[in-house]
């Protein structure tokens, strides 16, 4: 089975199995704040194309604009509901559909905003050659990232120098080893970090 064979039926499995829990994340949004159910950003993606990546609102509309690194889980700009979706992943449930779209695949390099990726060397580029993932072995070894940021001084710059070459050392090594079987290795891994 092909990889993207691979995401196309599970993207399609995945999203008729969750949809009950799609409308009931919803539902808990528009109860719980003002603004859209959707939040819509702008990734880079494979050979360095920009595409909309999509995720569950967590934070009130807007908050984008004070910056786009989240430190810590007490963030002021995420909402009461939001503080859990983020906790066990479930605003990333959307990018199903980035899946199934052809945008993103199960599997690959996070995918990250232009600001940073205008920093990458060119070796560090080589990450773009491939599709991003929702999950890989950054997403597995910095599941809580967040809280690593909310204890440095200057989170932002702790994300530039020390967290992102680190993920994209870990991102070269999915690719020098990339596979279907490295691919649900991964998942498996993730789902147990989600639920452990």
């Amino acid at each position: 089975m092909s990889k993207r064979i691979f995401d196309i039926v599970f993207s399609i499995v995945g999203l008729l199995l969750l949809s009950p829990i799609f409308i009931i994340v919803s539902i808990l949004i528009v109860i719980d704040s003002k603004g859209g159910v959707f939040y819509i950003q702008k990734r880079v993606g494979k050979n360095a194309v920009e595409f909309d990546l999509m995720k569950f609102r967590t934070m009130s509309s807007g908050a984008d604009q004070k910056g786009l690194l989240t430190v810590g889980n007490n963030d002021a700009r995420i909402t009461k509901i939001g503080y859990y979706f983020r906790k066990y992943k479930i605003d990333e449930l959307p990018q199903l559909l980035n899946v199934l779209n052809g945008t993103m695949s199960f599997v690959g390099p996070r995918p990250e905003v232009k600001k940073y990726v205008e920093l990458y060397t060119e070796d560090q580029k080589q990450v773009l050659s491939v599709k991003p993932g929702i999950t890989d072995y950054a997403s597995i070894k910095y599941f809580n990232e967040n809280e690593l940021l909310a204890k440095s001084d200057a989170p932002e710059n702790t994300y530039i120098t020390e967290i992102l070459p680190e993920k994209i050392k870990l991102n070269k090594k999915y690719l020098s080893d990339k596979s279907l079987l490295t691919d649900c290795t991964i998942i498996l891994k993730t789902i147990f970090k989600i639920f452990r």
